[in-house]
């Protein structure tokens, strides 16, 4: 995984996470790697890993068994996640075409014409 300089790791692992969540690369209830193992995955530090498994319990995307390990949650979360992911792609999006000085409305022009253009190919 490539990581950005603007985020911290452990976002960006819960981000990838997330996205496995959503495509069902990761099934609800499946178990997930140790920290160890996840640390050699994403090469991290084992540290980060424990610290991205805290906060995803946090954030109820999974929950631990002492002594079996940890696992992704039970309960439908695909829908939530999609849009949490979504909301935060287009807050980027809208900071950074913003801060080029175009309009809500130029924007909103523009993504039109970019997904006609890109269904045309």
């Amino acid at each position: 995984m490539d990581y950005k300089a603007n985020s911290p790791i452990y976002l960006q692992v819960i981000q990838d996470i997330k996205r496995k969540i959503i495509s069902g690369e990761l099934k609800y209830g499946e178990k997930l790697p140790s920290s160890r193992e996840l640390a050699l995955q994403y090469q991290i530090n084992p540290n980060t890993a424990a610290r991205v498994y805290n906060e995803m319990e946090l954030e109820g995307l999974t929950f631990t068994r002492r002594g079996i390990g940890t696992f992704v949650t039970e309960e439908p979360i695909g829908e939530r996640l999609r849009k949490e992911i979504r909301d935060e792609l287009l807050g980027e999006f809208d900071r950074t075409i913003s801060g080029l000085g175009y309009t809500p409305e130029e924007i909103v022009e523009m993504v039109g014409e970019y997904y006609q253009k890109e269904r045309r190919r």
